[in-house]
């Protein structure tokens, strides 16, 4: 069967689309509301859904997100009730969905089993930041045997025979880390994205998404030409938390949603 996230990156380039990938914690503030936030995201246009696992040290996440890791975690939400989340929502949306998690996560739960869960409730692909490249061959037997891509992260700083092996022999698109340091919003990049992105496009043509720091349109008009996609995370998070009841929150969620897709 071919990967969902196949098949959306290649309606995206046949309609000339770039495409708008969000990211919310699962189980953030409760499952209930993270249900609507979601099936939210995707009818105001997200392209591709990332659910992050919480974890107690989230290494590559700022604050914004830290803070969302605990209201899931105080609220139950762990792999096993997000794998559950997941099966229950699935049919109710048809975007690919990518777990960002961390290894320990994985090795606790057992690769084997772990990937055969994703591939059965409907887990596309894996983002895992804490596994260098240089480590996937943990989990590549996995991967393979079970349709999940393990999605790459290719940072600025990456020189250009890493650049090369990564884009060479990675699946789905490539995560292209916009700036050093942790998630969260940024008033301006000092990258020289054309550099950075003409030597990936000297060893691939695969689909390469731009995130942290991205945070609204404008930013989003800014760099959607280097890349095929933008990576939105805690300026989604931060909008969806914000409100006093349900309604009130998913429409901050919506109106970020509809300032990012002003970009494009």
């Amino acid at each position: 069967m071919e990967n969902r996230i196949d098949i959306k990156f290649k309606e995206l380039k046949d309609n000339g689309k770039k495409a708008l990938v969000t990211f919310v914690t699962a189980g953030d503030p409760c499952f209930d509301l993270c249900e609507k936030f979601i099936i939210e995201m995707e009818k105001e246009g997200a392209d591709l859904i990332e659910l992050g696992v919480p974890f107690s040290d989230p290494s590559a996440d700022g604050p914004v997100i830290q803070e969302a890791n605990i209201r899931a975690m105080s609220n139950g939400a762990d792999i096993y009730t997000i794998f559950d989340f997941v099966e229950k929502i699935r049919d109710k949306i048809s975007v690919p969905l990518v777990f960002l998690i961390y290894y320990n996560v994985v090795f606790q739960y057992g690769a084997d089993k772990f990937f055969a869960k994703c591939a059965r409730v409907g887990i596309d692909g894996v983002i895992i930041p804490d596994l260098p490249y240089e480590e996937g061959g943990e989990i590549a037997e996995y991967t393979e045997k079970y349709g999940v891509y393990h999605i790459n992260l290719l940072s600025p700083t990456s020189k250009e025979d890493r650049i090369k092996n990564i884009a060479e022999n990675s699946k789905g698109f490539l995560y292209c880390i916009s700036s050093l340091g942790v998630t969260g919003e940024k008033d301006e990049f000092s990258t020289d994205f054309e550099s950075f992105f003409r030597t990936i496009r000297k060893y691939t043509d695969m689909p390469c998404c731009l995130g942290f720091g991205i945070s609204g349109g404008k930013q989003v008009r800014m760099l959607k030409d280097y890349c095929d996609g933008v990576i939105v995370g805690s300026s989604i998070v931060k909008a969806a938390s914000k409100g006093n009841g349900d309604e009130e929150k998913i429409k901050s969620l919506a109106d970020k949603m509809r300032d990012l897709k002003s970009g494009f």
